[in-house]
Order: C-alpha cells, then sequence, then structure tokens
C-alpha cells in the first residue's frame, strides 16, 4: 500500500520553487517539490497547507491537482500528489527537512538531481503545457 505524500509546484516571478533534502536525512541531497506526508484524516490539500507553513513557514493557498507518481523506493513505495500553489504569504525559512532552496526558471530543470518520486513531475513541468501555469502564478 503506497504512502500519499504531497508536493507543492508554486511560482512567483516566473520562476519555480525547488527545495534541497538535508544530506543526513532519507533522499539526502535530493532536490523535490516542498511537501510532505499526507496524515490519517487530512486531506492532500489540508497536508500540503500544514507541511509548507512546518517546513518553510509560509501559509498557502492551494490550488487544483497537478499530477501524480509513484515510486517504489526501498523502504515504501510512496504516491506523490502534486497540486498547483495558487497564492502564499511569508518568507520562506528553512528547517531541518532541507537545507537549500532555490527559484529556478522551468529550463533550468534538468540542472537539478531530483529525487526519483519527482521525475514524473519534472517531467510535465518540461511539456509544453506547463508554460501556461506561469501565467496564472502568484504575482508578488
Amino acid at each position: 500500500m503506497p504512502i500519499d505524500v504531497t508536493a507543492a509546484i508554486v511560482f512567483h516571478q516566473g520562476k519555480l520553487l525547488i527545495t534541497r533534502r538535508n544530506p543526513d536525512g532519507p533522499i539526502g541531497g535530493l532536490w523535490e517539490f516542498p511537501g510532505g506526508k499526507v496524515e490519517k484524516g487530512e486531506t492532500p490539500e489540508a497536508c500540503l497547507v500544514r507541511e509548507l507553513r512546518e517546513e518553510l513557514g509560509i501559509r498557502a493557498e492551494v490550488g487544483e491537482f497537478f499530477t501524480e507518481s509513484i515510486f517504489a523506493y526501498p523502504e515504501k513505495t510512496v504516491r506523490l500528489l502534486a497540486f498547483l500553489v495558487k497564492d502564499f504569504t511569508g518568507k520562506i525559512s528553512l528547517t531541518d527537512e532541507h537545507d537549500d532552496f532555490r527559484w529556478i526558471g522551468l529550463d533550468e530543470l534538468n540542472g537539478f538531481d531530483f529525487a526519483p518520486a519527482d521525475q514524473p513531475i519534472v517531467e510535465k513541468l518540461k511539456s509544453s503545457k506547463a508554460e501556461k501555469l506561469r501565467s496564472r502564478e502568484v504575482e508578488k
């Protein structure tokens, strides 16, 4: 049975938010889209709001579903549910989960080593349909 995990697709000023896992933790040093494990009784959207607040210190308004990815790591299988973030407030502040974050262009995605479960999200973002996402991005 896969574990449900969420991921946020956040655009700001034409750039996409990515975070790097702390080298000492699971999948350490790899880049990902921020999010986390859905807790019992929690919707994926509520999970994403909670995780972004806990891990990055921002308050987010979750928008529409973007895509899902299922990946079997040696210790567990995850079903990664990616959602667009319509709006957010606050300044990003990293916790122990991540050691870095970047705002990158879609054309820069190939320059980062993403976690395996995040790869299908990367591929979808690189598709031509993703260009339309920037027109709906958060204007800050």
